[in-house]
């Protein structure tokens, strides 16, 4: 198949004079498996957010199979044949595997009727079918709240399957997963390959390579090279801005903002006060100046999309330095929530997995009390 499915002409977005999108030309091949990368703030989930229409563009315009998509509301944009899997799985924790993909299957009827009604033979049919291409026959019957982070990557890369797009927007699939979780995805993905449509974003480059047959790279907004894997790695632009771009921040930066952002992701939801605790206290801490600061915040947003799980990475802690600065940044996350909502009481899942991160730090109720006490104090 040669056809255009998605095209992007003069693609512009602007946020308040800045350009996320800039002038961008994109074009995909129905049948075509494409692999988008990127620095940070390279504009990548922005594209996606253009695609879906959860943004709307400043100037040009997005076509699906021909159709301009401007001004078309998220829901119908759905309807037209695209599929957006976001970093952060969402399935339904408390039904099995199997009933997840039974409500995904089975989107027009109701969520009793789905569960509790007779499955026509075609729906059964249907579903053993995308627990075998997923990978999950085995654990069918499982609540999803046991599977795995990968697994719960697959699961919901197979309840958007279930929905029948013609083209898969799939968020960084692998972040947070093991060597053979990664490679179970990208050989999951490249199965869908063979009847779909994709465009995949990832920074994890070992696993570009394994799934990659034309890549992407953005850069400020714009296409900065296109073609294979060999192609980009051997561009000098791409080297300079990326591949061989040191990282601002490091590893046990990476872990302070991790846990914490598990933390605020506890009740399903970051919401925009949490985010804005988060940058502002760590770029605080981690930056000098108000420009680094600022550059420091930027790229640290990317990271605030997933909940990757807090046990193992607090383990890591090593230095009472960072293990006092998870405590206190968790802290101030949950009552940014409770000011927010104006509630009398700290927010009753985030209140747990605060509870869970405080015994996980090992501090004692003194050093607890001492360190809410100071986050009070700043506020």
């Amino acid at each position: 198949m040669t056809d255009t499915i998605l095209a992007t002409e003069h693609l512009t977005v602007s946020f308040d004079g800045f350009k996320a999108l800039n002038d961008l030309n994109f074009s995909l091949a129905a049948g075509e498996l494409r692999v988008v990368i990127g620095p940070n703030g390279a504009g990548k989930t922005t594209f996606l957010d253009v695609i879906t229409g959860k943004v709307q563009p400043t100037e040009g315009r997005v076509l699906f199979k021909g159709q301009d998509l401007r001004g078309r509301p998220e829901h119908k944009i759905a309807r037209l044949g695209i599929g957006r899997k976001f970093q952060t799985p969402r399935v339904y924790l408390q039904l099995t595997t199997r009933e997840n993909l039974d409500l995904a299957c089975n989107r027009n009827k109701g969520v009793f009727s789905t569960l509790f009604g007779q499955a026509a033979v075609e729906d059964k049919r249907r579903t053993i079918a995308l627990l075998e291409t997923i990978g999950l026959s085995a654990k069918a019957d499982m609540r999803a709240q046991f599977l795995s982070h990968g697994e719960k990557q697959r699961l919901e890369i197979g309840m958007l399957v279930a929905q029948s797009p013609d083209l898969l927007l799939v968020d960084e699939p692998v972040a947070g997963l093991t060597d053979e979780e990664t490679e179970n995805v990208g050989n999951l993905l490249l199965a869908l390959a063979e009847s779909h449509s994709l465009i995949v974003i990832e920074h994890d480059m070992e696993f570009v390579r394994q799934i990659a047959r034309q890549v992407t790279v953005l850069h400020q907004g714009s296409v900065l090279c296109e073609g294979s894997i060999e192609t980009v790695q051997n561009d000098p632009r791409t080297i300079e801005v990326y591949l061989g771009q040191a990282p601002t921040i490091s590893p046990e930066q990476l872990k302070v903002l991790r846990i914490v952002a598990s933390l605020a992701w506890s009740d399903g939801n970051l919401t925009s006060e949490e985010e804005k605790a988060i940058l502002e206290r760590l770029s605080r801490v981690f930056a000098q100046d108000i420009e680094q600061q600022q550059e420091l915040q930027r790229e640290l947003r990317d990271y605030l999309a997933a909940d990757l799980g807090m046990d193992a990475l607090a383990a890591e802690l090593k230095s009472t330095r960072d293990r006092e600065l998870v405590l206190k940044l968790g802290y101030e996350v949950i009552l940014a929530h409770a000011r927010r909502s104006h509630e009398p009481h700290i927010n009753e899942y985030e209140r747990r997995a605060y509870e869970k991160l405080v015994g996980l730090l090992e501090f004692d109720r003194e050093t607890v009390a001492r360190l809410e006490a100071e986050v009070e104090g700043d506020s």
